[in-house]
């Protein structure tokens, strides 16, 4: 996942919920979002709006890949735990966080998770976020289950897939899934109040849905 990070903070003590991150070092090679103009498509403000409150909360940014939504979250959450299957972009996203001015550090996590496994405490999230991640999830109605006593009482999901037609940015098609599959494994997999939009985004569909 390519991006240009934003900048640091001017007084590293005491970072702004408002204010970004910017963090020199290069993406690891055969990152899916090369692209310079993912800040235009992706509306990264209006997803991580998804995500809201983020104020003490703790959100966990499944396959994070390099870090493209966890570090723009990161000044705003109570803690955000950055995970991928990929150990080069886990190696990637501790070197940024060596980076990081303490306060963010201290509250900013990596995990290498198992195929199989996010390595979720029970509870442990406040909400979760997948982007471009649901996809090449095998076994997904089991693994959603299982994901859903990893979030609090009152948690969510927000995954963000490309949508299935001809658009000109994003996978194949064979690497797509539809938003009406998704739906349906969310349902079997047990969760509630599930809420779809396949407008916000100019290449992406948004499904949100909740343990209760």
């Amino acid at each position: 996942m390519g991006c240009t990070h934003p900048k640091t903070p001017s007084n590293p003590s005491a970072p702004s919920s408002d204010q970004e991150i910017e963090i020199a070092d290069k993406e690891p090679e055969g990152s899916l979002f090369e692209d310079s103009n993912r800040d235009i498509w992706q509306k990264p403000d209006r997803v991580i709006g998804l995500l809201e409150p983020l104020a003490g909360k703790t959100i966990v940014d499944l396959g994070a890949a390099s870090g493209y939504f966890s570090f723009r979250i990161l000044p705003k959450a109570g803690k955000v735990i950055a995970i991928d299957i990929d150990p080069k972009y886990i190696n990637f996203l501790q070197r940024k966080r060596a980076q990081l001015p303490t306060p963010l550090k201290e509250k900013f996590e990596t995990r290498l998770a198992e195929a199989d496994d996010p390595l979720l405490e029970k509870g442990e999230a406040d909400a979760i976020l997948l982007v471009s991640t649901y996809v090449y999830i095998e076994n997904r109605v089991p693994y959603f289950r299982r994901l859903r006593s990893n979030l609090s009482a009152d948690g969510k999901i927000v995954i963000i897939e490309f949508k299935k037609k001809s658009i000109p940015n994003g996978p194949p098609d064979a690497e797509k899934v539809s938003l009406s599959q998704v739906e349906s494994e969310l349902r079997a997999a047990g969760y509630k109040s599930i809420t779809t939009d396949d407008q916000a985004l100019d290449y992406q569909y948004i499904v949100t849905a909740r343990v209760n």
